[in-house]
C-alpha cells in the first residue's frame, strides 16, 4: 500500500467509544481552567499582584490549559478515568493553600463569605463560558486533527465510519453548537426592530470566507493527493463548506419563523430527516451510493454524505440559537446562574434519555447521517461541557471573594446590583471582556482569531503529514511534535492579541 492508502485505513472503519468515556473527558477542560484559575489567585495573594511577564502567562496557560489535554488523548488515555481525579485532588490542595493563606490575613468569617458569594451580582454583559466553550472546542479539534494520525491517539477516539460516538464526531457537532451561540440572532438586542432579512444579508457577507477555505481546501488536497476519508463528507464536500451552508440556511429558516421558536424547528427538522431515513431510500443511498457499491457517480451521488448530513448539522445549530437566547436573558446574579446551571442539568438529563430512546427504537449515533440520535447525542454533550465551565466559573468567584479581589483573565467580573453605580472592590473592570489584561489570556488570544486558529492548525497538520510518517512515529517523538505544533499556533495568536491585531475583514 501507498502511504496515502495506509494513513486512509489508518482513520477508516472505526467504531468510536462509549458516551461515558466522553463524559468524563469532558471534565478535562473545565478542571485545567480551574486549576489555572487558582494558581493565579494563590500567585496574586502571595505576591499582592498579577502575574506581570507575557511570556510567563503564555507558558502557564500552555502548560496548564493545553499540555494535559494533549497528554489526555495521547499517552495518558489508557488512565484517563483517573484525570479528572488527579485534577480535581490538585485544584483541591490548591484552594486549601489558598485557604491557609487567607486565614493569616482576614479573619472574615468563612459563613460571611458564602452569604456574600450567593448575593453577588456578575457582569451581566458578559459570559465567559460561552467564549471558554468555544475556544476549547477549537483547542480540542486542533489537537485532534493531528494527532490522529499518530498511532499514540487511541483509534476509538477517532471519527466512527458509519455508526457509533468517537471524541471527534463530537468534534464537528460542538464547532457548529459553538457558532450559533454567537450567531447575529443571539447577539441582536431584543427591543431592536431590524428588517425581517437583515441577518440573512449579513451572514451571505460573513459566509464567503468559509466558502473560499472549502474550495482552497479541495484544491490542495486534490493537488498534492493527500489523504483523505471519502466517507466522511464525500469527494468534493468539506466541512468549511458544511458551516457555511448551515449559518446561510438557519438565518433563512429564523427569518420566516420566530427565533424563539428555533428549538421546535430543529426537533422538526431532525424528527423529518430521521423518518425519512427510515421510511425510505435514503439511508440506502447515503450508506451505499445510487447503484448499492458506493458508487461516487454525479455530484450527488459522490458528495451525499456532507450534503444530506447538512439537514442534522443544521437542526444543531438551531437547537443551538436557543440555548444562546437563553443564556442570555437577564441572570446576573450567582442565585440566578445556580438556576440556570439545574435547568440545564435537567435539560442534559432529559436529552440523554430521549438519545437512549432514539438509540433503541430508532437508529445508533451516526456522524455521517447526523441522524436524530447524533443530534441529540452532541447537544447533550455540548450542555454538559457548558455546564461544566459555568460552575468552573462560580467557583473562581467565590474564590476571588474569600481573597476579596484577584486578577483571573476570562473569568466572571463582580459587580454591585444594577441599582449601584459603585463596583465591587478589586473588580472594577471585569477581566476578559476588557482590556485591563489584554496580552495575558491564551483563551481571549485565541477568540481574538479563532478562524485563523482552526486554518493555521490545518495547513499545519497538512504540512506535519507530508513531512513526517505519523503512522511509525514513537511516543516521545509524536508528543513533542504535537506540543511544538499546538504552542506555536498559541504563540502566533497570543502575539496577534498582544498588538491587538484581529485577522477579519469581512
Amino acid at each position: 500500500m501507498s502511504q496515502k492508502q495506509l494513513k486512509e485505513a489508518f482513520i477508516s472503519n472505526l467504531n468510536g467509544t462509549s458516551l461515558l468515556e466522553i463524559s468524563v473527558g469532558l471534565s478535562l477542560a473545565p478542571l485545567c481552567l480551574l486549576c489555572r484559575g487558582l494558581l493565579l489567585i494563590l500567585y496574586h495573594l502571595h505576591y499582592g499582584k498579577p502575574v506581570s511577564s507575557r511570556q510567563y502567562s503564555l507558558l502557564l496557560d500552555f502548560l496548564v490549559l493545553v499540555s494535559p489535554l494533549l497528554f489526555s488523548c495521547t499517552v495518558l488515555s489508557p488512565v484517563l478515568f483517573s484525570m479528572p481525579v488527579i485534577l480535581t485532588a490538585f485544584c483541591t490542595g490548591i484552594f486549601s493553600k489558598i485557604c491557609s493563606q487567607r486565614k493569616r490575613q482576614t479573619r472574615v468569617p468563612f459563613g460571611q463569605i458564602v452569604k456574600e458569594f450567593q448575593q453577588a451580582y456578575l457582569d451581566p454583559e458578559y459570559i465567559p463560558a460561552i467564549t471558554v466553550f468555544r475556544v476549547y472546542v477549537n483547542v480540542l479539534t486542533s489537537i485532534s486533527i493531528l494527532a490522529v494520525d499518530f498511532p499514540q491517539y487511541p483509534r476509538r477516539y477517532a471519527k466512527a465510519e458509519t455508526y457509533g460516538t468517537g471524541v471527534m464526531d463530537l468534534g464537528v457537532g460542538a464547532y457548529v453548537f459553538g457558532n450559533a451561540l454567537v450567531c447575529p440572532e443571539v447577539r441582536q438586542k431584543s427591543h431592536v426592530t431590524q428588517p425581517k432579512f437583515s441577518n440573512l444579508a449579513r451572514q451571505f457577507c460573513s459566509i464567503w470566507p468559509l466558502v473560499s477555505l472549502g474550495i482552497g481546501r479541495l484544491l490542495s488536497v486534490k493537488s498534492i493527493e493527500y489523504h483523505e476519508h471519502t466517507s466522511e463528507y464525500g469527494v468534493h464536500w468539506n466541512f468549511f463548506f458544511t458551516l457555511a451552508f448551515v449559518r446561510l440556511a438557519a438565518s433563512l429558516l429564523l427569518a420566516v419563523f420566530p427565533k424563539n421558536k428555533s428549538w421546535i424547528v430543529a426537533l422538526t427538522l431532525a424528527a423529518l430527516y430521521q423518518l425519512l431515513l427510515n421510511t425510505t431510500s435514503l439511508k440506502a443511498f447515503l450508506l451505499h451510493g445510487s447503484s448499492g457499491r458506493d458508487s461516487r457517480v454525479g455530484f450527488l451521488d459522490a458528495n451525499r454524505e456532507g450534503l444530506l448530513s447538512l439537514i442534522g448539522y443544521l437542526a444543531i445549530y438551531l437547537a443551538s440559537v436557543q440555548v444562546g437566547l437563553w443564556l442570555l436573558k437577564c441572570r446576573g446574579s450567582v442565585k440566578g446562574w445556580l438556576g440556570a446551571l439545574r435547568v440545564l442539568a435537567l435539560a442534559v438529563l432529559v436529552l440523554f434519555v430521549s438519545l437512549h430512546v432514539s438509540q433503541a427504537h430508532m437508529d445508533p449515533v451516526s456522524r455521517r447521517m447526523a441522524n436524530l440520535s447524533f443530534c441529540l447525542w452532541v447537544i447533550a454533550h455540548c450542555l454538559m461541557l457548558f455546564i461544566f465551565f459555568v460552575a468552573t466559573d462560580l467557583t473562581l468567584v467565590f474564590t476571588k471573594l474569600l481573597v476579596k479581589g484577584s486578577s483571573v483573565p476570562c473569568s466572571w467580573g463582580v459587580v454591585k446590583p444594577p441599582d449601584s453605580n459603585e463596583k465591587h472592590g478589586a473588580e472594577a473592570a471585569p477581566v476578559g471582556r476588557g482590556d485591563k489584561l489584554p496580552h495575558l489570556c491564551l483563551i481571549s488570544a485565541i477568540n481574538k482569531n479563532q478562524l485563523l486558529f482552526f486554518l493555521l492548525a490545518n495547513v499545519m497538520t497538512g504540512a506535519v503529514n507530508i513531512l513526517v510518517d505519523t503512522i511509525h512515529s514513537k511516543a516521545a517523538f509524536a508528543l513533542c511534535i504535537l506540543h511544538l505544533y499546538m504552542f506555536v499556533n498559541c504563540l502566533i495568536m497570543s502575539t496577534l492579541h498582544a498588538k491587538n491585531i484581529v485577522l477579519k475583514f469581512w
